[in-house]
């Protein structure tokens, strides 16, 4: 029983440091990525819907990125889409068949921003790790009366353990992606 709430624990806490890395991911650095549009949302006949699966972006060069729609009347609700995105200062340009946007080069007090914005995304992470830790010192705690207080002692210190190098690995992340981020 003990091991089936740290084996939950353990799966949410790595889905946790995933979406994390994922969220790291949106915020641009030097170069245009693909992958700073992922979490874009078009209004596409009145439902979001992220982009990637309106349409497909390459970078042919370093600050462009080219988003080819699979429907070309969706091209206005793309190119507002994603001149709405806060934190990108993209600005895209529509031709009748694509959408290019153009990425402006990164100022040092543009990247002391994104700076601030991924170590918010980064505590925000690990604020969830924290309530997943929570939730199963409470699942532990329900199972007190079934199991001796030494198991659940036991299970507390792996559960400890486990948040540790959760909250570690989103910190590891975290560092990567401000070194990226400082890079000139």
């Amino acid at each position: 029983m003990i091991a089936d709430v740290l084996a939950d624990a353990a799966s949410r806490m790595d889905r946790a440091v995933d979406a994390a890395k994922e969220d790291f991911a949106t915020v641009r650095t030097g170069r245009a990525n693909p992958q700073l549009f992922q979490k874009i949302m078009v209004d596409y006949y009145g439902s979001p819907t992220p982009l990637a699966q309106l349409a497909s972006l390459n970078n042919p060069e370093a600050r462009t990125l080219v988003v080819t729609p699979y429907d070309k009347s969706a091209l206005k609700a793309i190119e507002q889409a994603i001149r709405d995105t806060p934190n990108l200062g993209a600005n895209p340009t529509n031709d009748g068949n694509i959408v290019r946007v153009t990425l402006p080069e990164l100022t040092q007090e543009r990247r002391k921003e994104f700076v601030k914005i991924v170590r918010a995304k980064g505590e925000d992470a690990k604020v969830h790790v924290r309530g997943i830790r929570r939730k199963a010192k409470d699942d532990l705690d329900s199972l007190k009366s079934e199991v001796g207080e030494d198991e659940i002692s036991r299970g507390e210190k792996e559960l400890d353990a486990l948040t540790r190098t959760h909250v570690d690995a989103i910190d590891d992340a975290l560092k990567r992606k401000e070194a990226e981020l400082l890079e000139v």
